[in-house]
């Protein structure tokens, strides 16, 4: 029994397995381990004075990400996919920037793991996209992918799925049409739309309904704006966008856009 225990404290007290992160590139394609990125030549000490997802400052050992990307250009598309299945769609430009918004992949120690993002909930790790000056760069919360598994080159939204498309025949200038780029930015993360999109994480926001169908305007606001001030309980997922991440004008051109696409099921 005596022996039994020490086995056991000397199992728990052991670090966790390295976590594997795949870059699905191309012909450039490799696995990297976290162990490897501790221990790249790039890696160093960050701060994150306003942490997204700690909702308070962080520090992480982080690799600057274009040191990653090789062989991909400003113009290409980038998806980083979780280990939830929540995907972040995202330009590959922003991501190789050397400033002043810098994008870093911040690595969990598995020997000294990251807090708990909430009560019962797991850490952001093993990979987390982090950003130095965000503010300069405009960069959205959902810009900030946590428990990365995957990041691979893909081509454009517009050409992976059609059918979220609005009309083309809506002048440049609708706003509409900012309301659809708006969408990519924030929604399709979590949410598919007519059954396009990569995300395993929310519902459809098309078929069967749209919720520009089901909720009242205002209510419709309030729910984008404050989830849990409409329907509260423990596991909900759905983060508020505050006027900080959209705008009033922001919000009237992301629904603009929800109720377009409601007349333009499959």
């Amino acid at each position: 029994m005596r022996h039994c225990l020490a086995l056991m404290a000397l199992l728990l007290s052991l670090p966790l397995h390295a976590a594997q992160l795949h870059l699905e590139l191309g012909d450039l394609s490799r696995t990297w381990s976290s162990s490897e990125l501790l221990g790249h030549s790039q890696v160093q000490d960050i701060r994150i004075d306003q942490d997204v997802s700690y909702k308070r400052p962080m520090r992480y050992r982080a690799v600057p990400l274009a040191t990653l990307l090789e062989g991909v250009g400003a113009d290409d598309h980038l998806q980083a996919v979780a280990l939830d299945g929540f995907a972040a769609e995202m330009p590959a430009g922003p991501l190789l920037s050397t400033g002043p918004a810098r994008a870093w992949l911040a690595v969990e120690d598995p020997a000294q793991p990251w807090p708990a993002l909430a009560k019962g909930k797991p850490s952001a790790g093993p990979f987390y996209l982090v950003w130095t000056h965000p503010q300069a760069g405009g960069i959205r919360p959902e810009q900030w992918p946590f428990q990365i598994a995957t990041i691979r080159r893909m081509a454009p939204v517009e050409q992976r799925f059609p059918a979220l498309l609005p009309d083309p025949t809506l002048p440049a200038n609708d706003p509409v049409r900012q309301g659809f780029a708006l969408f990519q930015q924030n929604c399709l993360v979590c949410h598919r739309l007519n059954g396009a999109g990569d995300a395993q994480f929310g519902p459809d926001l098309n078929v069967p309904h749209n919720p520009t169908e089901y909720f009242q305007p205002g209510y419709l606001r309030q729910y984008i704006r404050d989830p849990q001030s409409l329907r509260q309980w423990p596991q909900a997922r759905m983060p508020g966008f505050g006027e900080g991440v959209l705008s009033d004008n922001e919000l009237d051109a992301l629904l603009a856009y929800l109720g377009h696409m409601a007349k333009r099921r499959p």
